[in-house]
């Protein structure tokens, strides 16, 4: 599937155009490493023409599934992530990034895949957590303490203290 904007549709200064995409992560090459997005990636936003360049504003939504760092249980997530790009058509001496940090593009088409690529990549959290406060597993029987706690003495002494252990379980 093509992810192009045609510019002549927002000629005019301060036109803007609404668009909205739906292809997948795979068919974007957008496949995260400790996740998937097994479902469809659904892409709405607007393109406004700012008179030197175009900018394309919106969200990428779609649902997210992975294993929980800490308790290990499978999540489907529904997500979004926003993006923001100011597009302008190339000069001669133009690299792929304009000095005014504006991305460029030639013709009359503006290709949407690598920013939508990028802005699935780069959201993606360091730790998959299925909430922020997950209590994870249980170190000594390996329950899932969200669910509740086990019973287990999870107390452990540093190895470096643990002589200092002994003088305070001592009776006189």
């Amino acid at each position: 599937m093509s992810i192009k904007l045609k510019v002549t549709d927002a000629a005019a200064l301060g036109e803007r155009v609404d668009f909205r995409f739906v292809t997948t992560a795979k068919a974007l090459d957008a496949v995260p490493q400790n996740s998937s997005i097994p479902g469809d990636v659904v892409i709405e936003g607007t393109m406004e023409n700012t008179g030197g360049a175009y900018r394309l504003t919106g969200a990428v939504k779609c649902i997210r599934s992975f294993v929980c760092d800490r308790c290990l249980e499978k999540i489907e997530r529904e997500e979004e992530y926003p993006f923001r790009e100011d597009f302008r058509e190339s000069s001669e001496e133009d690299s792929e990034v304009g000095e005014d940090g504006c991305t460029v593009f030639s013709g009359d088409m503006i290709d949407l895949a690598a920013l939508i690529r990028d802005t699935i990549l780069t959201a993606q959290p360091m730790q998959n957590l299925c909430r922020t406060d997950c209590r994870g597993l249980c170190s000594r029987c390996g329950a899932n303490l969200n669910q509740g706690e086990c019973g287990c003495n999870r107390h452990s002494v540093d190895p470096r203290l643990a002589a200092l252990q002994d003088f305070m379980t001592t009776e006189d």
